[in-house]
């Protein structure tokens, strides 16, 4: 029995912190090279645009199938077997992306490490909401969740930093080291808990195809909308440094570290709104600053409105994406969380593979800066989606309680 068996109501006990510590390195070492991989790629091998777009989408392809046997393999096989493994492919993947002499060998090290990152970033949150008390769900996976949104504002400008300083190769080792630190701190921490009787349970249960079918009838909402804000974030990550070098602007990296500050100050807020008035409050709004955004970084000629385009983003991004995840968490069972992480992931990485592969073919025909104004325009359809969603909901609730 571990010290935080007897800590039924605490949120802060030590298996929380450790696995909170463990998903933010998981996430830096994604979010490291994610941002610095297309303009490496295209120094080093000069493919044509579509190419350069597959260094995103087919690690979120990898990471979306990984997901789905990962929640097969969760009824058979040990939890603990399959995160380590997942973090010891994702680790060594990352490692020896600067060895990869040809294109093709670096996009199957992408694949890899889809595959580890897969597994991994779907059993440590399952992990982390089998220990959040029930009256501090939203509160725990708010924090948990502020977790990989520092990572996703930080990671690029660390990449951007390394790779500039010391090169491609150092970048892709301490990315790897990232990854592979987590194994022993979650070792020698004994930060994994027993797996709880019920949840054992439910995990060698057969599903229930009604059951199913309900859940997926209630969570696929803020799935769709996580994936249409995570199409805008793959045109950032994928684009922005090219973008940069297109206008001119040094130092765009800054764009992530300003895109951090607004993160930070805003989710736990956002996370008190969710709970206290429903997402409506946080959707709307943060649909509309993202729109603004977007649109600004288009017009981008100079280093300001760059930076105010960061802190919009941030504010946008930080408030819908935990908003979403927690949507999800509370319209499923307790016991099927996992499913319910791996489809808030999936979701992401679906979104992601999508921006970078579309807006990616928009960029290559009418420029970056129009992309990132069809990016606002993906915004802009999350809004309307939302709002006829919404809508339609208080319809279906005035009309329930008037029988």
């Amino acid at each position: 029995m571990t010290k935080d068996a007897g800590n039924a109501g605490r949120l802060w006990t030590r298996s929380f912190i450790v696995l909170t510590l463990g998903a933010f390195l998981l996430f830096l070492s994604l979010q490291m090279l994610l941002s610095p991989l297309p303009s490496y790629v295209k120094d080093r091998f000069d493919p044509g645009s579509f190419i350069i777009s597959l260094v995103t989408s087919l690690f979120a392809l990898a990471a979306i199938a990984s997901r789905f046997g990962t929640a097969w393999l969760l009824r058979h096989v040990g939890r603990n077997a399959i995160l380590f493994f997942g973090l010891g492919l994702a680790a060594a993947s990352t490692a020896l992306y600067g060895e990869a002499a040809s294109i093709g060998m670096l996009l199957l090290l992408r694949v890899l490490f889809g595959i580890g990152f897969g597994m991994a970033s779907t059993v440590l949150p399952t992990i982390v909401t089998q220990i959040i008390p029930p009256s501090r769900l939203g509160e725990g996976v708010g924090y948990f969740g502020l977790s990989t949104s520092i990572a996703m504002s930080l990671g690029p400008m660390i990449g951007l930093s390394v790779m500039g300083s010391f090169g491609f190769g150092a970048l892709s080792l301490t990315g790897g080291a990232a990854a592979l630190l987590i194994i022993p701190l979650l070792l020698a921490l004994r930060a994994i808990p027993p797996l709880p009787s019920k949840a054992k349970a439910a995990l060698s249960a057969a599903p229930d195809p009604m059951a199913a079918r309900r859940r997926s009838g209630s969570i696929w909402m803020p799935a769709a909308l996580n994936a249409l804000m995570a199409v805008t974030y793959g045109s950032v990550l994928s684009y922005i440094v090219l973008f940069g070098e297109e206008r001119h602007l040094a130092n765009v990296g800054l764009f992530f570290l300003f895109n951090a500050v607004t993160v930070l100050l805003v989710r736990p807020i956002s996370g008190r709104m969710f709970d206290r008035h429903g997402p409506a409050v946080v959707l709307i709004p943060g649909a509309v600053v993202l729109m603004a955004s977007l649109t600004l970084l288009s017009y981008s000629q100079h280093m300001g409105l760059l930076i105010v385009s960061a802190l919009l983003y941030g504010l946008g991004f930080g408030s819908i994406q935990p908003s979403a995840q927690a949507w999800m968490l509370r319209s499923t069972p307790r016991e099927r969380h996992a499913s319910a992480n791996s489809l808030f992931y999936n979701s992401t990485d679906f979104g992601v593979a999508c921006g970078s592969m579309v807006l990616g073919a928009a960029a290559s025909s009418l420029g970056y800066a129009a992309m990132y104004r069809c990016s606002a325009g993906v915004m802009g359809l999350f809004l309307i989606v939302y709002l006829i969603y919404w809508t339609a909901s208080k319809k279906g609730a005035a009309l329930a309680s008037a029988k």
